[in-house]
């Protein structure tokens, strides 16, 4: 498959991709132009709305739907709606986002809408009890019960929440300690609430001890995924500054997991962001990169790519 941008129209990142009524449905960031300089807090990241694209399958056209929310529609926003995710239940649904509230903290919001493009109206405050970003819904149809996953380390201001609230003065463990995991919680018959409280997920190495903060080959930084394969559950994101994709299994959506391996090199651009979906009897990797702007890290592009797994259930390294 041609290694080339899904759209190039846009600036898009962060892909979350789910198939509703057989079609794939991507959500991704909106990349846009600004003369704000890269720093690690990542305000150079200034996405003011969200797109929604399809395609009926992988190499097929992209079809554009449009602006399916508005940071102006966003009533406890200030700004940076980064990268999201949707859901379905009850006939609703539902696209889940980070946003800085009017304090500057992020939080997690959510949409609610009777089409998978949208568009989609925000709730007037965000989920009770998220802070941080990157959003993942795992809507699990074997238990009946949907989780949110979420977390991102240094902008996503996941550090600031070691203690219980948020400290602004918050920093990542020491490299000898155990490294952060992402957080996850129950979320309600509504989709809109947790019905259960908030945990930190473990990621473990093969001897099941805690991965460490200084091992930035395996721990966890930002962009989790969950998605199930023959009951397993699995854990993938990024690594961070070392810029890989690895990932952790588990029996339990809020864990512990024990980490299995790396699935992706590092891309053109800074950050790495995905999302892993079955279509067509195959499953995909989406993902971004810098490439359509020649490396400019805050404006990327969604690409695809084929994910394929060993007898054992490992995740082979995408190419």
């Amino acid at each position: 498959m041609p290694d080339t941008p899904l759209i190039s129209h846009l600036y898009t990142a962060d892909p979350s991709a789910h198939v509703f009524n057989g079609r794939i449905y991507i959500y991704p960031s909106h990349d846009r132009e600004g003369n704000i300089p890269d720093n690690d807090l990542g305000d150079q990241y200034d996405m003011v709305d969200y797109h929604v694209f399809s395609m009926d399958r992988v190499g097929g056209a992209v079809v554009d739907h449009g602006v399916a929310l508005d940071l102006k529609d966003v009533p406890w926003a200030s700004k940076q709606l980064w990268a999201p995710d949707a859901a379905f239940r009850n006939g609703k649904y539902y696209l889940y986002f980070p946003a800085r509230d009017k304090q500057g903290v992020f939080r997690i919001g959510v949409a609610v809408g009777d089409r998978p493009e949208g568009p989609f109206k925000a709730e007037p405050q965000p989920i009770a009890g998220t802070f941080s970003i990157d959003p993942c819904c795992l809507n699990d149809h074997d238990s009946g019960r949907a989780w949110l996953v979420w977390g991102g380390i240094w902008g996503g201001q996941l550090q600031k929440w070691r203690k219980g609230s948020f400290d602004p003065n918050g920093e990542e463990p020491a490299a000898s300690e155990p490294a952060l995991g992402p957080r996850i919680a129950e979320l309600g018959d509504d989709m809109k609430s947790f019905k259960g409280p908030v945990s930190e997920i473990q990621i473990l190495d093969e001897q099941g001890k805690p991965l460490l903060a200084g091992d930035h080959d395996r721990r966890y930084f930002e962009g989790p995924w969950m998605h199930k394969y023959r009951g397993v559950y699995y854990l993938s994101y990024s690594t961070g500054n070392t810029h890989y994709l690895v990932y952790a299994t588990g029996d339990n959506p809020r864990g512990p997991f024990t980490y299995r391996g790396r699935f992706l090199e590092p891309v053109i651009g800074w950050t790495t962001h995905h999302s892993i979906v079955e279509h067509g009897d195959k499953w995909w990797l989406f993902h971004h990169d810098a490439s359509l702007s020649g490396g400019r890290n805050h404006l990327r592009c969604v690409k695809v790519k084929e994910l394929t797994y060993s007898a054992e259930g490992l995740i082979n390294l995408v190419r």
